[in-house]
């Protein structure tokens, strides 16, 4: 994954409201470029209709409507200038004679004064309209940068290295900078291990659930015990928030990872979630297990969950990702096909690097789908080449 990708693992730059300057800092995006030059091209239509038209039929004063278009894209000041144009071509067309012998028209006769007045009124309301605009893009990038410093302080950005693996990571929330899905890595004295989880529900509500999980998952992780215990005191952390809320629906899908360097394995606890990825010597398969009911739902059942561990060495990449990415749907509504794609990519030919898989679904993905409907969290990780 870049390295700008690493910094910033809610992507603001990629699809947000407002982008990210050179600065690193969150700023208004400018309009369509289209939609800046949509005043002169109205302009210029106005123009060619005008000889075309009989003289009864006044085209010029479709000009009224011209100051509302700039509002759309130009701030208060332009507005005004096409405001004093649109009435200075106005009394200009409305005096002018035509070649083909039409009359000449009064350039005060009360019809074409109306119209200087409705320009100019209209003109006033746009001008406001820019304003308000202006101001509300103002307002949503402070919003914007509130709600990245939060999930940048939630979801720390995932260093290349991690103990004795590779790791890159990617966080693509669906409707704002705040989501439900988490992701972290960590060394510990067991191994390098990972969580990759997805809230039930939307909003500061799953915002506060991932902030108490990770917690949760932060202090587990190093202490003495499997990941099934670590899956234990994650239920019990969603269980206390929900009873706190309360939300009698509140529930949690998880998968938590841990990779032995010694052995060379990685074991793996699915608890209700998206199955992980493996990708070696140019397979991609799915790592199916004994699942496990999501963190919060443990009551519904009578075992608890349970560790399952494959091989895992060179040349090897595990996936992990939540239900945004394999349930993100196409215009025919159609779902990502996630292993399809990573086959074309990287089937038969040499091992890749996380961050080569993080950039390639990173890049894929907004070519299957044009909006997220839910957030998607991606995490990868391979052992690190020993010398």
């Amino acid at each position: 994954m870049r390295q700008r990708q690493r910094d910033d693992p809610c992507g603001a730059e990629a699809a947000r409201p407002a982008r990210l300057s050179d600065t690193g800092l969150l700023e208004a995006p400018e309009p369509p470029v289209w939609m800046r030059w949509l005043p002169a091209v109205f302009v210029a239509a106005v123009l060619l209709l005008e000889p075309l038209t009989p003289v009864q039929w006044p085209v010029s004063f479709l000009l009224i409507a011209l100051p509302v278009i700039a509002a759309f894209a130009h701030g208060p000041v332009g507005v005004a200038a096409v405001t004093v144009f649109a009435v200075a071509l106005e009394g200009t067309l409305a005096g002018s004679v035509c070649c083909a012998g039409r009359p000449s028209h009064d350039l005060w006769e009360r019809h074409y004064v109306g119209a200087y007045v409705s320009t100019a009124v209209v003109g006033v309301l746009g001008t406001v309209l820019a304003a308000h605009r202006r101001r509300q893009a103002a307002r949503l990038v402070r919003v914007g940068s509130v709600a990245r410093a939060l999930m940048l302080t939630l979801l720390r950005p995932v260093p290349r290295e991690v103990g004795e693996v590779l790791a890159a990571g990617v966080y693509r929330p669906a409707e704002s900078l705040v989501g439900g899905d988490l992701f972290d890595i960590r060394a510990t004295d067991a191994g390098e291990r990972a969580v990759v989880g997805d809230v039930r529900g939307k909003g500061l509500a799953a915002v506060r659930t991932v902030a108490d999980l990770l917690g949760c998952y932060r202090q587990a992780v190093h202490d003495a015990g499997g990941l099934a215990q670590i899956a234990v005191s994650m239920e019990r952390c969603v269980a206390r928030e929900a009873a706190a809320a309360p939300d009698d629906e509140l529930f949690v899908t998880a998968i938590l990872v841990e990779y032995d360097a010694l052995a060379r394995r990685v074991e793996i606890v699915n608890c209700g979630h998206v199955e992980p990825v493996l990708i070696s010597d140019g397979e991609v398969r799915c790592l199916a297990g004994p699942p496990a009911l999501p963190l919060g739902l443990a009551a519904l059942g009578t075992e608890g969950p349970v560790a399952y561990s494959h091989p895992f060495g060179p040349g090897d990449v595990l996936l992990l990702c939540t239900d945004g990415l394999v349930e993100a749907r196409d215009a025919a509504g159609d779902f990502y096909p996630l292993l399809d794609r990573l086959r074309d990519r990287f089937g038969g030919r040499p091992a890749p690097e996380p961050e080569e898989v993080i950039d390639f679904l990173d890049a894929d993905l907004p070519r299957h789908t044009l909006a997220l409907h839910d957030d998607v969290a991606v995490l990868a990780i391979a052992p690190r080449a020993r010398p």
